[in-house]
């Protein structure tokens, strides 16, 4: 019914139309019809036709109330979709090898689930390929360290952060660990592990390093682990969240560099992050993914009372 609508000349009104209702929520003033006629470039009886065909098929529910204006009384965010003709929405976020990451996951696929529209994540190790696969349109938005976020900001990209997540959202904390356990400090001689596709982890290596002569063993994520259980490196920034999950028994200190410990927070937090000049879409995740609701659901999983899904 939607798609023979949409071939008459009242389509490209009834698409626009619900590509703008998407970006906005309950409660919402709509524009005047002068003004969306004149921001489409099509005539007020288009307008008004294509706000009643929304208003027919359930898309809209809108309440007029005299000279305030007409206001959205209800949406239905699928319907909208559809007849926008919009695909899936595609997001990227690092491998959920913890329980926090799948926390995370969970509740973003939870939050899509409740809107109805149709969405897809890919994992993908490494905040900076993460960073250049959103530049590169590859995805519609990544969930990246709130410190990775913003070294991104500072240095020019085309990104801005949609949603923040909170303290502990991404990881819980981040450790020195040894090989050997009678160290307690990063010393001259060390060979130290380090991922260069994580700015997370390169910065907080390389701030935790300032001022000592060390061997950078360059690495990817999941193989510094097994290689300082294997002694093949003696030093690694690792995330605590690991070695809690595992119940590993391994060694580990705080951070000690004053910088390093200044920024610890901000890499904390999980950040939604898409590029600046998608404003439309920006204003979808806000409408779709409701925060508090997805740090409930990381709770539950955090605490073992639900079952990740993602």
């Amino acid at each position: 019914m939607i798609n023979k609508e949409l071939l008459t000349k009242n389509g490209i009104a009834v698409l626009k139309l619900a590509r703008e209702f998407i970006s906005l929520k309950k409660d919402d003033r709509i524009e005047p019809v002068g003004v969306y006629a004149e921001k489409f470039h099509l005539g007020r009886g288009t307008i008004q036709s294509a706000l009643r065909f929304l208003e027919e098929t359930g898309a809209v529910k809108l309440e007029p109330k005299g000279h305030l204006g007409t206001f959205i009384e209800g949406l239905d965010y699928r319907k909208l979709w559809d007849v926008a003709g919009l695909g899936s929405v595609t997001g990227a976020m690092p491998l959920p090898y913890s329980r926090r990451y799948e926390g995370l996951a969970t509740g973003i696929y939870k939050a899509f689930e409740k809107s109805g529209i149709p969405f897809n994540m890919a994992y993908m190790r490494g905040g900076y390929k993460r960073l250049e696969a959103l530049e590169q349109s590859k995805y519609d938005f990544i969930i990246i360290s709130k410190l990775a976020a913003d070294m991104g900001v500072l240095s020019g990209k085309d990104i801005e952060m949609v949603i923040d997540f909170g303290n502990y959202s991404y990881v819980k904390d981040h450790k020195v660990l040894f090989a050997n356990p009678e160290d307690s400090e990063i010393r001259d001689g060390m060979r130290v592990a380090l991922d260069k596709s994580s700015p997370d982890h390169f910065i907080l290596t390389t701030y935790e390093c300032e001022g000592k002569e060390v061997k950078y063993v360059e690495l990817t994520y999941n193989q510094i682990l097994k290689s300082l259980l294997d002694k093949k490196v003696d030093a690694a920034i690792w995330n605590i969240d690991e070695i809690e999950d595992r119940n590993l028994s391994i060694s580990y200190f705080d951070l000690k560099n004053l910088k390093a410990v200044k920024l610890k927070e901000d890499n904390t937090k999980a950040v939604l992050v898409t590029k600046k000049s998608e404003w439309g879409l920006r204003d979808i995740l806000r409408n779709v993914i409701d925060k508090q609701y997805v740090i409930e659901i990381q709770k539950k999983v955090l605490e073992g009372k639900m079952l990740p899904n993602y």
